[in-house]
């Protein structure tokens, strides 16, 4: 498992991680603007509301503008010009991860598809890369796989394909073949989107100090504000996967600092606020950040905390937007059943997210989608069959006291007190703040056992 690394990275790539939840937005920013607006100040804080207005990440896009505009000037005089093509295409991806808008999907596809044409496959590894890379985007992990494995086949060198197959391999739970895969990637390009790969597979092992060492290694060769603040994320995701809110804090606005408007920093405060009892805040920070990112994901997270703060209309409303969000996905292309079985839980609806968590495990076996399975199999009451689901989760070693608290709550729903017992002291060891609703049930659980 990475027994090498090689020399420092030369030059500026681009980081993309497939893990991380792969936002939704952008047009439905514009699709859901009342909704958002007619919310308002409503038991929220009452957010700014030209912060949705407010552009998510404006230098980065502003480049790819760029980039586009040329790429499409060039074709309208070259319109055979099948490299440029691929370019475009790989740059309408690009700008559908900056700005969350998947209706970019399409139009990457067309563009990738278009250089296909004119030059085949077999002597096209930058659009099958491209193409790679979008199937990745819309979660189509075993398709990007085949994309990657093609443009391999067509140019052994093609590290952006070996970082398409890392994502892919990573998500469809083949963790040998994907720490293979970024190990080639770190021979052949040693840079950031190389050693921010690296640093995940790490950290899916549970190796959170290797991890962290190869994170800040890549951020002490970023020169891009916007590159140093995501690896100022990652590290502060990684200080607090390890229950070190400081220390996550420390990098959350040290990222800040470097690009201010790098906005998964700013979920990084919100949730480090409410870990810290700051409620309000908290909730403001969320509000804030859903209206300018509308992710699912961040939504999620949002009536989560509006939950446990007893404002149960209003976490209803953002389900509601998270589920328009996913039709969004789903419209261009996207399939996300985890997603789908997260936002029919937290809505009440056990078996249709046990049905939703099962279709997307029968496309891959990631830890992500054992967990949410398990967790939905104890909500519909079915413990017996969830326990193989929460232990899978858990096989590979990773550092998650989401994972812990769920295998933990699972066992004593089953009657193994001792099991329940050690993993759910587990899981309070790794982070106790994990949850805004599961976190204080833990805490409690432990104590009232200790006690006895």
């Amino acid at each position: 498992m990475l027994t090498k690394l090689t020399s420092t990275p030369r030059g500026r790539m681009r980081p993309r991680i497939a893990s991380r939840p792969i936002a939704v937005g952008g047009a439905l920013a514009i699709l859901l603007a009342g909704v958002t607006v007619g919310l308002g100040a409503a038991g929220r804080g009452g957010p700014a509301q030209s912060a949705a207005a407010q552009p998510a990440v404006a230098p980065a896009t502003d480049q790819l503008d760029v980039s586009i505009a040329k790429a499409q000037q060039e074709l309208r005089r070259v319109p055979g010009d099948y490299a440029t093509w691929a370019e475009l295409g790989s740059a309408y991806v690009e700008n559908a991860r900056i700005t969350a808008d998947p209706s970019w999907y399409p139009k990457a596809e067309g563009a990738l598809r278009t250089s296909l044409r004119i030059q085949p496959a077999s002597g096209n590894a930058t659009a099958l890369t491209g193409m790679g890379a979008l199937a990745n985007a819309r979660h189509d992990f075993a398709g990007a796989a085949g994309w990657a494995r093609q443009a391999l086949a067509v140019d052994p060198y093609q590290s952006g394909a070996y970082g398409v197959l890392t994502d892919a391999l990573t998500q469809l739970g083949d963790p040998a073949g994907a720490t293979a895969a970024v190990q080639h990637m770190l021979d052949l390009a040693p840079g950031l989107s190389a050693l921010t790969r690296a640093s995940y597979d790490l950290e899916q092992h549970g190796r959170l100090a290797d991890a962290q060492t190869l994170m800040a290694q890549a951020m002490r060769d970023a020169t891009d504000p916007s590159d140093v603040a995501f690896c100022r994320f990652q590290l502060g995701e990684l200080a607090w996967q390890d229950g070190r809110l400081d220390d996550a804090e420390a990098q959350y606005a040290a990222g800040l600092a470097a690009d201010p408007i790098y906005l998964p920093l700013r979920e990084g405060q919100a949730k480090m606020a409410a870990a810290r009892g700051q409620t309000a805040q908290a909730l403001t920070e969320y509000a804030q950040l859903t209206q300018r990112y509308p992710s699912p994901t961040y939504i999620l997270e949002y009536a989560e905390l509006l939950q446990a703060a007893g404002q149960h209309a209003q976490a209803r409303a953002q389900l509601a937007l998270a589920d328009a969000a996913q039709q969004l996905f789903a419209a261009n292309g996207g399939v996300d059943d985890l997603t789908g079985s997260a936002i029919a839980l937290a809505e009440g609806h056990p078996a249709d997210a046990v049905a939703a968590a099962q279709r997307e495990w029968q496309r891959r076996h990631f830890a992500d989608v054992a967990d949410q399975l398990a967790w939905a199999l104890h909500a519909a009451g079915r413990d017996a069959e969830a326990l193989g689901y929460a232990r899978q989760a858990d096989s590979l070693g990773a550092r998650n006291a989401k994972y812990s608290f769920h295998l933990g709550t699972i066992e004593r729903a089953l009657g193994d007190d001792e099991a329940a017992h050690a993993d759910l002291t587990r899981a309070l060891a790794i982070n106790p703040d994990f949850d805004p609703i599961d976190g204080p049930v833990l805490r409690g659980t432990v104590v009232r056992r200790g006690a006895s």
